[in-house]
């Protein structure tokens, strides 16, 4: 039995009260049918900006609608705080997911991104902590290591930021690491590395290359790939990212409170091979599929050349043990969407 293990089956019998923002999205509609199976309450706060309630009914579907029951949805908008202040009452721990993702959106509308990311992040801050919330995990980015060449990315190390988006991403982490020390609240910063997996949008303008891409194949479209594609990712299945926030919510370790923390498999992958694998899997799923070459253009302004996390202090502090490798993430994915675009016929 490994530490998540022992915390799943705490969870049958414990039952907590997790406010989830950005329920609605990828990551949190995940962690939300993991929280409803294993019995705890949940509240649900989202603006529907970025997330679907085709999400939040798929939810219902994988649970069942007893399950369901033990979520409360509340429609509102972080940089409401009073939409905050109300999601927190009676509320133990808060997994903070809501946010404008994007490098490219943050470099395209800067103050859009910064209400949601900056204003959105200290109000949910703020009300959890005047609501007598104990713990809050929230999402932060690799983006925050800039043009650091540094390999694998260490925590305590970081470059120079090259998007706004970075800029609002450290700055959740440095408000988080200050009310920590000044008001007590057990605040757990989590930097996603390329999260990928069932439920995430291939669709518009600023989607993630994986759900992207299948999407293009599938509908006989060109594959774009910005520069060379010879950069890398440190591609993360949700199953593991929905993994750490539990660990996250759970811990008994101080030593995790005002941290922020590599959350990924600690591999890299280059965009010439991922989109060969990707390629492959769908082809093995479905062989009359016709697969085109990738077209390669500039490459995207500020994004990192190269990304690949140092999980040391993740698994020595929150005992995570990663499930999904980037392989068995893609056969899992790609199983998913094929599934979905059959139903959409």
């Amino acid at each position: 039995m490994n530490k998540f293990s022992d915390l799943t089956k705490e969870m049958e019998t414990t039952q907590k009260t997790w406010l989830i923002t950005g329920i609605a999205g990828f990551i949190g509609s995940n962690i939300a049918e993991f929280l409803l199976e294993h019995n705890q309450k949940v509240v649900g706060l989202d603006n529907f900006s970025t997330g679907y309630q085709k999400n939040l009914d798929l939810v219902c579907e994988s649970v069942g609608k007893e399950k369901y029951k033990n979520l409360i949805f509340i429609k509102g908008d972080i940089s409401e705080y009073a939409t905050c202040a109300k999601a927190c009452l009676g509320v133990d721990i808060v997994l903070h997911q809501a946010a404008l993702g994007s490098v490219p959106r943050s470099i395209a509308d800067p103050i859009t991104s910064n209400l949601s990311n900056v204003t959105g992040f200290l109000n949910m801050l703020t009300a959890a902590k005047n609501e007598g919330v104990s713990r809050f995990v929230y999402a932060s980015s690799s983006s925050v290591y800039g043009d650091s060449q540094e390999l694998p990315k260490v925590e305590d190390r970081t470059g120079n930021l090259l998007s706004p988006y970075a800029v609002m991403k450290y700055t959740n982490e440095l408000y988080a690491s200050v009310f920590t020390r000044t008001y007590g609240i057990e605040c757990i910063g989590l930097r996603y590395f390329n999260v990928f997996g069932k439920r995430q949008d291939p669709n518009g303008a600023y989607a993630a290359v994986i759900p992207k891409w299948i999407g293009q194949i599938l509908d006989g479209e060109e594959v774009f790939i910005n520069g060379d594609g010879e950069t890398s990712r440190d591609f993360t299945y949700i199953d593991n990212v929905v993994q750490v926030n539990v660990l996250a919510g759970m811990t008994n370790n101080k030593t995790a409170f005002g941290e922020a923390f590599n959350t990924a498999i600690g591999g890299r992958e280059t965009l010439n091979n991922l989109y060969q694998s990707i390629a492959k899997g769908l082809k093995e799923n479905l062989p009359t599929l016709e697969i085109k070459d990738p077209v390669y253009r500039d490459f995207r302004v500020g994004d990192i050349r190269h990304s690949n996390a140092n999980i040391d202090k993740l698994k020595e502090i929150l005992q995570y043990e990663p499930t999904h490798s980037l392989k068995k993430g893609l056969e899992e994915s790609l199983t998913w969407y094929i599934n979905d675009a059959k139903q959409a016929l």
